[in-house]
């Protein structure tokens, strides 16, 4: 059986405390925007997996009785930061399963201000936290700094990229230029300034060779989609509105990712290139046959990661592939034409379905002054510590 979005939603991504609002209050927002595009009510919703990473049990609940008290099933969802496509992928499931016609997945966050610690384990002891291991391998290596746990992991990462592959601080910075740069046409980032290599480079550092320009914020805000089936679709008359999740996978952790104790394999690219491998194969489409995409940025090294995991290039090449243009308007593809995380924003469990909105939008003609010129098909890329990868391609139906 075929899935199709049909309807998306999203709320702004704030800086936390910015604006007085709840978690209950994103999702009634994005949820209902996602409803209102598909043109359907929330009675017709069967299953809703709720994805968020800060919140208590059941907050999934008291996020959705804001768009109806129906009874039907919530599934409370946390998986690190690809939690958003995490609850996306059980929709899918749902209606690929044929268990249901039509579901909702939303994700929030709501954040608190300053650096994320190892995960939405903040707080935890990291003899105890689930992503001990990720960090027992930065570790051994590379010691254990002062700076943010994420941002050092992720950095060691890109140190051990410009050692082995001569990528250089001016590409790393590349990435944040070219997502600072597209950010400024989308009225739901969090930021919308541009600002040059030189200016990227010469911000406040979290972790050598990163600087604050080149890693996502902490942010509110919440995302939702509607799931529906082909026979949904048909009976409702929606094929203008459908963008079909023509495939999706989703990895974890192997023995690959921590037998090199290198940073860059438990960072996750080996994840990411699996679920990608899985995806092109299922879908008899190629990274080549791609028009847009929509990748986890959470700081700049983490992009060039990933066009290598996808293939869009040769291990170690894509320090030059940012730096040809090969990856904005005009390039062969358009990565984060929405921004990305760095300019975007990243509220944990709104990320992965905010990627698959920005999709559907491109995908329809309707992205305004970001649009990227005649996509059809489209790519997102979401991926967490911990761990978990999951990679999605849409089509136009």
């Amino acid at each position: 059986m075929k899935s199709y979005i049909v309807g998306v939603g999203m709320t702004k991504f704030e800086k936390p405390e910015s604006r007085d609002w709840q978690y209950w209050d994103m999702v009634k927002e994005a949820g209902g925007a996602a409803l209102a595009d598909a043109g359907i009510a929330y009675g017709d919703v069967q299953q809703v997996p709720v994805g968020y990473c800060f919140q208590a049990s059941t907050a999934g609940q008291r996020a959705v009785y804001e768009l109806g008290l129906t009874g039907v099933p919530v599934y409370n969802v946390n998986n690190n930061c690809a939690t958003g496509s995490t609850a996306l992928m059980m929709a899918r499931q749902f209606v690929e399963g044929g268990t249901s016609d039509c579901v909702l997945a939303v994700g929030f966050e709501k954040m608190q201000r300053g650096a994320l610690g190892g995960g939405a384990d903040a707080g935890a002891d990291f003899k105890t936290s689930p992503v001990a291991r990720h960090y027992g391998i930065m570790a051994a290596r590379h010691g254990f700094e002062m700076s943010p746990p994420t941002a050092q992991i992720f950095g060691d990462a890109a140190r051990e990229h410009m050692e082995r592959y001569g990528t250089t601080p001016a590409q790393l910075a590349a990435v944040g230029a070219k997502n600072h740069r597209h950010s400024v046409n989308n009225p739901y980032a969090q930021f919308q300034d541009p600002y040059t290599v030189d200016e990227i480079l010469a911000a406040k550092a979290i972790h050598t060779p990163l600087t604050k320009l080149q890693c996502s914020p902490t942010s509110d805000g919440a995302a939702a989609a509607v799931v529906v089936s082909e026979r949904f679709v048909e009976e409702r008359g929606l094929g203008e509105k459908a963008v079909e999740i023509v495939a999706q996978a989703m990895t974890t952790d192997t023995e690959e990712s921590f037998a090199s104790g290198s940073c860059i394999d438990v960072v996750g690219q080996p994840m990411s290139r699996e679920a990608a491998r899985q995806v092109y194969e299922a879908s008899g489409t190629g990274i080549d046959g791609v028009d847009v995409v929509e990748l986890h940025d959470c700081f700049s090294v983490n992009e060039l990661l990933t066009y290598e995991a996808l293939g869009m290039c040769g291990e170690g090449e894509s320090g030059k592939l940012v730096e040809s243009g090969a990856t904005t308007y005009g390039g062969r593809w358009v990565v984060n034409p929405s921004g990305g995380l760095i300019s975007k924003g990243h509220p944990l469990g709104a990320t992965g379905i905010a990627q698959l909105a920005e999709l559907t939008w491109q995908l329809r003609g309707e992205a305004g002054a970001r649009q990227v010129t005649g996509a059809r098909t489209g790519l997102a890329h979401n991926i967490g510590l911990g761990g978990a990868a999951v990679v999605t391609m849409v089509r136009r139906a």
